[in-house]
């Protein structure tokens, strides 16, 4: 799929305002400093903020109307998978037109155990090395929805959930950090002109899915006091050690290797355990392809044996630290129901987790009293419903945002393609369709 929309995307256009000099990545920049008095700060309190300038990477050969009237960003206080006082950062848009009544916290699938590949730094123009933007690599699918939901009028914030030591795949870490950007985002916003009482919600796919569905069943003991509209998420990953034999061998097989570093940088023991378990000569390459952005994890370790890099192989991932950290910060469903609305859909193709995992997901949180509106789409895979699905997910927020009530308890409804309406199309707007229709080879 990243091929087909490779050939009607380009980069860098100017978005409201002229080209601004090269940034400072976060492992470099003062500004994520985090202080050393973060236990003194409330969770989703403001630490420091800045205005960047408005402009973003984006889609300049569908010359994209995209309307970015100024870009905020906040280093809060969060809390990681150990229950310790962290900071991270947020980033929020306000586009030209804007309503300030709607708000998306959109988070983006940006799967690294890099700090340098987080949106606060991959979602701004001329970024020295442009994560999972950069040209030659993965166009990052996240772009044309945001693009949409800001030509929608609506404000936009997106999460640097992973934290500063880029915990990719630690759920409780994820989690913590969207729902305490929302606070501080709601805290602050209303000073640059959001309103003070926004209709709010959050959306995600894949590696943005793990972290808005985790902060969704930690919300009500976490921040009960968030009232989100709605929660939208595609492509999920309730069990990462389902995910990491699902993806052996294969074409993601390189999120395996980041996956479970992002997880030892959340837990010291896990960090133990690698030092102990890998194999010395293959370490190097291992750490390689681990700290990689997105698509350098992906291509590096396209169709690697992950196991091998293990002095047991595969039963190294039995052992009681791996096996007790990805049940606690790595299977969603244990630590707590969604009381927000949730959309959620998957293809039942998917190749990174399997359909089957998301349904028993859903089932559970329906039977504890969850309100879900499931979609499984019967064509294509993970990457073709990142596109397909989130066509319907607008639909559903857009729904949400203007105060459409949702019924109550749960409906399942398998899909199509086919599915997507009219409406859906005019929300997304032409080019956004078009992408659908390239990337989807004519089958709408």
């Amino acid at each position: 799929m990243a091929a087909a929309i490779l050939t009607v995307i380009s980069f860098f256009i100017l978005l409201c305002a002229a080209f601004a000099p090269s940034i400072t990545p976060p492992s470099q920049d003062p500004w994520y400093d985090q202080p050393s008095n973060i236990s003194d700060y409330a969770a989703g309190e403001l630490i420091r903020s800045r205005s960047v300038p408005p402009q973003l990477v984006s889609l300049s050969s569908l010359q994209v109307n995209v309307s970015v009237k100024a870009v905020y960003q906040y280093l809060f206080r969060t809390t990681d998978g150990l229950g310790d006082a962290v900071a991270s950062a947020v980033t929020l848009i306000e586009p030209c037109n804007s309503d300030p009544s709607k708000l998306v916290g959109y988070q983006a699938f940006y799967d690294s155990a890099n700090v340098d590949c987080s949106p606060s730094y991959t979602l701004r123009a001329d970024n020295k090395n442009l994560g999972f933007f950069s040209s030659g690599q993965n166009v990052s699918e996240d772009i044309p929805f945001i693009a949409a939901a800001l030509n929608l009028g609506w404000w936009v914030f997106s999460t640097d959930y992973e934290g500063l030591k880029a915990e990719f795949t630690a759920g409780l870490q994820s989690g913590h950090a969207v729902l305490d950007s929302t606070r501080v985002v709601l805290d602050e916003g209303p000073s640059v002109g959001l309103s003070g009482n926004p209709q709010y919600v959050l959306w995600g796919y894949s590696g943005g899915a793990l972290a808005s569905t985790w902060a969704a069943e930690l919300q009500p003991s976490y921040a009960p006091e968030l009232k989100y509209a709605g929660v939208a998420v595609g492509g999920t990953t309730p069990n990462i050690s389902a995910v990491l034999q699902t993806i052996n061998n294969g074409s993601h097989a390189g999120l395996a290797f980041s996956g479970i570093y992002g997880q030892s940088k959340a837990f010291p023991n896990l960090t133990e355990w690698l030092d102990a378990n890998l194999i010395s000569s293959k370490s190097a390459q291992f750490y390689s392809i681990a700290s990689g952005c997105l698509s350098q994890a992906a291509s590096e370790g396209n169709g690697q044996d992950f196991y091998t890099y293990f002095k047991d192989g595969e039963a190294s991932l039995y052992e009681a630290a791996p096996r007790s950290i990805f049940q606690w910060s790595g299977q969603m469903g244990i630590h707590g129901t969604p009381t927000a609305p949730l959309f959620v859909y998957k293809a039942t193709g998917d190749e990174i987790s399997a359909v089957a995992d998301t349904d028993a997901l859903v089932e559970k949180y329906c039977a504890a009293g969850a309100r879900i509106e499931y979609h499984r789409d019967l064509v294509g895979n993970h990457e073709t419903e990142a596109i397909s699905g989130s066509a319907s997910a607008l639909e559903w927020i857009s729904d949400r945002l203007n105060g459409k009530a949702v019924s109550s308890g749960c409906s399942t409804k398998n899909v199509s393609l086919s599915s997507l309406s009219n409406e859906t199309a005019a929300l997304l707007g032409e080019e956004m369709f078009t992408i659908l229709e390239t990337d989807l080879g004519g089958m709408l």
